[in-house]
């Protein structure tokens, strides 16, 4: 499957509906070799790309094409597909979207987008603001840097805004043998003791159970607005459904899970009470 995708045809998709997508994850699960079955679930998420390089697009440089962005979300969707489990209790949407973010931000990473001229600049005026935090004993203004290096303020700003150097949380403190990652270096401050750790976990567990019971639409927007933190607007322009449609979609999880999860405890009370 070509590794790029119009998303104005994201309208014209037949989306499958709960119990079809189920059916389709079952017999490709059954058989990962077959490309047409893997391809039919590409198309089924597409949806997930576009919300991604929606996120990512804002916080790069001009220079770097949303066809490039896409092309490399279709690579994270595809190893999504590829290797997901769902014995590792992760819905696949979450999964999918953690693997496209990654791959994006990992291809951008590996290439560098700017002219050699701008790079070069860049690299100036990050040695300025070196040499002045050296002299000043703290780290130099913006108006500061660009007296020192005689230019305007602005263009000081725009000049490192096109900087496209990314640090992932996984890369190496150090270049040694002994360096540690930098994710093991980040002091959690609100670490819970063990008893609400389990409290926790037991809350979690019986919310995935919750949400696995849910339509798959209701699902995706439940996902979307509290894990992805998406506005209702955006949720409807990603999945192709109105705001109001979103916002009763919404509104109809809620009560659902409000459901489940009460009559979980009732039947955990009503078990505790016979034993």
């Amino acid at each position: 499957m070509s590794q790029s995708f119009d998303f104005t045809s994201y309208n014209n998709i037949k989306r499958l509906s709960e119990d079809e997508l189920a059916s389709l994850w079952e017999e490709y699960l059954k058989d990962k070799t077959n490309k047409n079955l893997r391809d039919t679930l590409i198309v089924q998420y597409i949806y997930l790309i576009r919300y991604v390089v929606g996120r990512v697009k804002v916080t790069l440089p001009s220079t770097i094409s949303i066809e490039d962005i896409a092309g490399y979300g279709v690579e994270g969707l595809i190893n999504a597909i590829e290797r997901y489990s769902p014995q590792k209790n992760t819905r696949f949407e979450t999964y999918a979207l953690i693997r496209i973010r990654g791959a994006i931000l990992d291809k951008i990473r590996a290439q560098d987008f700017l002219p050699r001229s701008v790079r070069k600049k860049i690299k100036d005026i990050k040695n300025a603001q070196e040499h002045l935090k050296q002299e000043l004993g703290r780290m130099p203004t913006t108006s500061e840097i660009a007296s020192y290096m005689d230019m305007e303020p602005e263009k000081v700003l725009q000049l490192l805004s096109e900087d496209t150097t990314m640090t992932s949380i996984y890369d190496k403190k150090g270049n040694t043998d002994d360096s540690v990652e930098i994710i093991d270096t980040i002091q959690d401050t609100n670490k819970l003791n063990p008893q609400e750790q389990a409290e926790e976990q037991n809350v979690k567990q019986e919310l995935e159970k919750a949400l696995r019971r849910l339509p798959e639409r209701e699902r995706i927007i439940m996902v979307l607005y509290y894990q992805e933190n998406m506005t209702l607007k955006e949720i409807g322009s990603t999945i192709n459904m109105s705001e109001s449609r979103v916002c009763q979609l919404h509104a109809q999880a809620i009560m659902k899970l409000k459901n489940i999860l009460s009559e979980n405890r009732t039947t955990r009370l009503r078990q505790s009470i016979i034993s």
